[in-house]
Formats: C-alpha cells, structure tokens, sequence
C-alpha cells in the first residue's frame, strides 16, 4: 500500500490516499466525533483527519492542526455536486457514498480510518458549513457501528 502525497512523493503512513501531516499521540478512549475544519482544534479531538478531498478555502495548514488529509476517502466529485448539501437528498447521498465506500481506493482509505479509530479518539474534520449532514457524518456512523 502506498500514499501518495499532495506534493507527489509517498507518505510514510503507507495507505492510499491518506498524507500524515503531525506525529502520532496515544489516546485510550475509541470514538469518533466529527467537526469543521474552521473550529479551534480541543485537546479531545485526538487524531484530526480531514476527509474533504478539497483543502478548506483560506485555511492554513498551522492552523487546521491535522495528522492526516484523507482526501480519497470523500465521496466523487460527482456525487459531491448532486449532493450540494441538500438536507432533503442527505439520506439518498448517505446510501449513495456508502455504495462509493466499496470502490478498492476508498475502501482502503475507510479502512485506514478503522485502524485510527481502533488506536483511539478520531475526528473527523469537514469544511461544510453542516457537518452533521456530511461525508463526514456518514463516515463517523460507518465507524462507530
């Protein structure tokens, strides 16, 4: 398995489409939470992963604080569009992106998530203005079955 990062060269946590971006911290506690990438990080986000597969406009990466960047975990930008954060279509997006999360490349970047979660508290961080009606929600359900 390989990550290819934003800059081209491979990413030394060794799966697709995942770049780490800090180092690595031990928490004992196994949830995953969801939250905007423009909210100050809390010393409880344990390990902060951004699943847009857009960098969130005027955000610094100091200031995002994250350990990774999952971006081939977000759903295609086809479905991204058809979606527009519709709250009406989030159900119909939901079964949708859940489908997409069978694809091999996304699978594998679900996975990776499902390793972060196992090792402790992970959040998830979404640009949108509503992240309970995310990619980023439907991944946070998927993990905390």
């Amino acid at each position: 398995m390989v990550v290819r990062a934003s800059h081209g060269r491979r990413s030394r946590s060794g799966l697709s489409g995942c770049e780490r971006l800090a180092e690595e911290e031990d928490d004992v506690s196994h949830q995953v939470k969801v939250r905007r990438a423009y909210d100050e990080p809390s010393a409880g986000d344990g390990a902060r992963v951004l699943v847009d597969r857009l960098w969130p406009r005027g955000l610094s990466k100091d200031r995002a604080r994250l350990d990774e960047w999952c971006r081939d975990v977000a759903p295609s930008p086809g479905l991204r569009k058809w979606y527009a954060h519709d709250p009406d279509r989030f159900a119909e997006f939901a079964s949708r992106y859940a489908a997409e999360l069978n694809e091999p490349e996304r699978a594998e970047a679900l996975n990776h998530l499902r390793v972060l979660a196992g090792q402790g508290t992970l959040t998830l961080i979404t640009a949108t203005k509503r992240p309970d009606i995310s990619e980023a929600a439907v991944l946070a359900g998927l993990l905390n079955r």
